[in-house]
């Protein structure tokens, strides 16, 4: 059986630097054996991505961002934890999409996300989700994504 990190480098992914919160919270939290990650903005060339679902921007594109906020929540995670191999399971999945009132894809957007989880982290990844069409996230950021984790 493969390290998490050894998946990481196989499919490619390099882990970016850990971004410090924007404002009064921190990045992440631990009650009992749970980590709370706070919701990460998705990100292209460093910069918030801006965009709407069905306005400006296509599920694909949404779908592609839902993917790159993966890799910052994992990044989170290994910078808070020291380890990924601490990670017994992902719990739960919460995705905020930046849409207008007609787009209905939210829950193909966040599969991005998901999809990575279940890549990087084998059955334990498997979890449970939330998606959710919204007016506005913070920067004018197309997906916002939170992480719950049990160690």
């Amino acid at each position: 059986m493969s390290t998490i990190s050894e998946r990481l480098n196989t499919l490619g992914i390099q882990l970016p630097p850990v971004g410090a919160p924007a404002a009064a919270y921190v990045m992440a939290a631990t009650s009992g054996n749970t980590v709370f990650l706070s919701g990460h903005i998705a990100k292209q060339d460093g910069k918030p991505w801006v965009g709407k679902l069905g306005k400006d921007m296509d599920t694909e594109t949404g779908k592609a961002a839902a993917r790159a906020i993966a890799i910052d929540l994992i990044a989170t995670l290994q910078n808070y934890l020291g380890s990924l191999d601490k990670v017994k399971r992902i719990v739960k999945v919460m995705g905020l999409v930046n849409s207008t009132d007609t787009f209905t894809e939210q829950h193909l957007v966040v599969n991005g996300c998901s999809e990575l989880l279940f890549e990087v982290f084998g059955e334990a990844g498997k979890h449970a989700r939330s998606a959710f069409g919204v007016a506005q996230i913070p920067l004018g950021a197309c997906v916002e994504i939170e992480l719950i984790a049990e160690i």
